[in-house]
């Protein structure tokens, strides 16, 4: 396996692979209803990667599915403006999104977590379409920050978006970012922080209190916009204001894990979950598209879960 560590490249991002790569990226949409239904897609690709081994991070995906369904279809400009993934288990709902936009091939999303495949279940060097990720938790502001400095420094049209999660501010590299972005007025830098109040061991409030989070934010002299994460006109219209700003800027966005998969249910660790029997097709059945909830055959396999959970 490729060493995990913060990787950085030439240009907006790490290209896709040929083979894997999608036909282009889609025009952005701001409609609200588009939107609502490509954060319930990013859901059920996310339900047939972990159908593959019957296990995974299929908490990360349902609790940021509307964050990352308005970054990549509403404001992120591909090819130009960079992302960096902070929490590398998040990548599941990156390569969702991606194939949703266009960027990825939906017939990729079989290989994740397969031995060989660049779409590995923790996101390393090799993974495709982020201009930096990263292993250790906590690290991923502290490059986003370089690379906005980088961009303002060279006059460049370039937004930098990090996207991390609320148990990354139990690490004091992160306030070091934050208090440096702030000094260098990095308007051109905007974090999203999902707020599902889960880490791995445990509810983040018995490990480690961050509340208040969005003050915390504040006095470190960012512009906070509070908003409820699964809400796509509030998360759309939050990234329109804080890519407008001439300083840096935070989506606190407060979000429940397992959202939109009551059938599966919420009394289990949702940080890594285990598929039980039955769990994937009552799991399709949440997901499937709104006009036409039909639970998917019981007798689909794995492959091809993956492969046509957009159907």
């Amino acid at each position: 396996m490729p060493t995990q560590r913060p990787a950085v490249l030439e240009g907006a991002c790490r290209p896709a692979p040929p083979e894997l790569a999608g036909s282009g990226p889609l025009p952005a949409t701001a409609d609200l209803a588009a939107l609502a239904a490509t954060a319930r897609r990013i859901r059920r690709h996310a339900v047939g990667m972990v159908a593959i081994a019957g296990m995974g991070y299929l908490g990360q995906a349902t609790s940021s599915a509307e964050l990352f369904a308005v970054l990549y279809r509403a404001v992120l400009r591909h090819g130009r403006d960079r992302f960096v993934l902070s929490p590398g288990h998040y990548a599941i709902t990156h390569y969702a999104a991606a194939v949703e936009a266009g960027l990825l091939a939906q017939g990729a999303l079989a290989t994740y977590g397969v031995d060989g495949t660049w779409l590995e279940s923790i996101s390393t060097e090799r993974t495709p379409l982020v201009s930096a990720t990263c292993g250790a938790l906590g690290q991923g502001l502290s490059v986003g920050v370089g690379l906005a400095l980088a961009a303002a420094l060279a006059g460049e049209d370039r937004r930098t978006f990090v996207f991390a999660s609320d148990g990354e501010m139990e690490e004091g590299q992160t306030w070091e970012a934050a208090m440096f972005a702030a000094h260098h007025g990095l308007g051109g830098l905007v974090l999203l922080l999902d707020c599902n109040g889960s880490q791995v061991d445990g509810p983040i409030g018995t490990v480690t209190t961050i509340e208040p989070v969005s003050a915390k934010w504040r006095s470190f002299g960012w512009d906070v916009h509070g908003v409820d994460g699964h809400n796509v006109g509030a998360i759309l219209a939050a990234l329109e204001a804080a890519t407008a700003s001439v300083r840096p800027s935070v989506l606190v966005a407060r979000t429940v894990m397992l959202e939109g998969l009551g059938s599966v249910g919420d009394d289990r660790d949702a940080h890594f979950v285990t598929f039980g029997p039955g769990d994937v097709e009552r799991a399709l059945a949440d997901t499937a598209p709104a006009a036409s909830a039909a639970p998917a055959p019981a007798a689909a396999s794995a492959a091809a879960v993956a492969a046509g959970a957009a159907s």
